[in-house]
């Protein structure tokens, strides 16, 4: 348990009540049977996220987990703390709407990678868009799982399903390229094996002020099973791009491969570090205002085809949040005092606006 007080809270969690006494990983697990399917990536994610809140500090009746519809979507049944599972792909615009009206609790967003790119694609943007403190988590198994196994937006193309007997035709979104996109001000993607770097992506997520996406590749072991396994157990490293603040961009187990920039084509690939030299391997700045570089290392998974991926902090910046704003509107509306009269007149100019007619 660490030791957090009020005065140096992290920004994204500001104003969130401090529990009274240290908390462990059981205070926060529910009394309910976790139903997924043997195998499922969903089991690792949640042991995680559940041991990552008690180092947070706050109390759990001021933690808040809101759902949209699949598999990943049953997350808030086994955890003890407020929640809701709402409606398919909504489940940004619900937060939405609590961290709007509740700046004193932590608010969370489970969704899937149909769930949050398909029919919630437009709730999904719009909250990255407008920078709510709240924190996203999409699980991303490349599959509908809850529906029985056809493509999903996040499926790479010729991918033979249920759906698509002939293979999909369908381009693959890049959920993190979408984010950044959208001007999401924290941007991060982890594997659901690699429970310590999840949990230290889940921690900064959690701390970041205004909206944080976390992509997690998680296996379905029923209706996609493998998609992700070059990014674990031994050989983890010969694939994995791991992104670390101030620290050259390397690959491999023994970092002998660093991502450059093509002195001719321009554009980032990786390299022998023997041959181009150490200088000229990319150091990695999460705080760039400009997300040009992070969309461009969310790019460097080969198109789709596991190979090579980079996981960790793509982008972490500050900018007002959408939510601080619209209560400091209400809070200058309401004529910013208690006395009954004052507010009484303030509304009634607000409503009054500032063009009148006289007929």
């Amino acid at each position: 348990m660490t030791d957090i007080t009020t005065e140096d809270r992290p920004a994204g969690l500001a104003g969130v009540p401090l529990a009274i006494e240290p908390l462990k990983r059981r205070d926060f697990a529910s009394d309910q049977e976790v139903r997924w399917c043997p195998g499922c990536g969903d089991y690792a994610i949640l042991s995680t996220f559940q041991g990552v809140l008690p180092d947070l500090g706050i109390a759990k009746e001021n933690a808040v987990v809101i759902s949209g519809i699949g598999c990943s979507s049953r997350f808030p049944y086994y955890m003890n703390t407020y929640g809701m599972h709402s409606i398919h792909g909504r489940a940004p615009a619900i937060a939405t709407g609590v961290a709007v009206s509740r700046p004193d609790l932590a608010v969370f967003v489970i969704t899937g990678d149909g769930d949050a790119l398909s029919i919630g694609g437009n709730h999904l943007i719009h909250a990255m868009r407008r920078n709510v403190n709240l924190t996203i988590l999409m699980f991303n198994n490349r599959i509908y799982g809850l529906t029985k196994g056809q493509y999903s937006p996040t499926s790479e193309a010729g991918k033979v399903t249920k759906s698509s007997p002939m293979g999909s035709i369908d381009a693959p979104f890049n959920p993190l390229a979408v984010a950044l996109g959208a001007g999401c001000s924290f941007v991060a993607r982890a594997v659901d094996s690699d429970r310590k770097h999840l949990a230290q992506v889940l921690t900064a997520a959690a701390k970041h002020r205004g909206t944080s996406f976390v992509e997690m590749y998680q296996n379905c072991p029923i209706f996609n099973d493998g998609a992700f396994d070059d990014y674990k157990g031994p050989e983890a490293n010969e694939h994995l791009i791991r992104l670390v603040d101030g620290e050259p961009v390397l690959l491999g187990a023994d970092g002998s491969r660093g991502v450059v920039r093509d002195p001719v084509s321009g554009e980032l690939t990786v390299a022998d570090v023997a041959e181009v030299g150490m200088d000229h391997v990319l150091v990695h700045d999460s705080h760039r205002a400009d997300p040009s570089l992070a969309f461009e290392l969310a790019h460097l998974d080969d198109g789709f085809v596991v190979n090579q991926t980079p996981v960790g902090i793509f982008r972490d910046v500050e900018r007002p949040t959408y939510d601080d704003q619209a209560r400091a509107q209400v809070k200058l509306a309401a004529g910013d005092t208690t006395d009954q009269e004052s507010r009484d007149a303030a509304l009634a100019t607000l409503l009054a606006g500032n063009d009148t007619w006289q007929v």
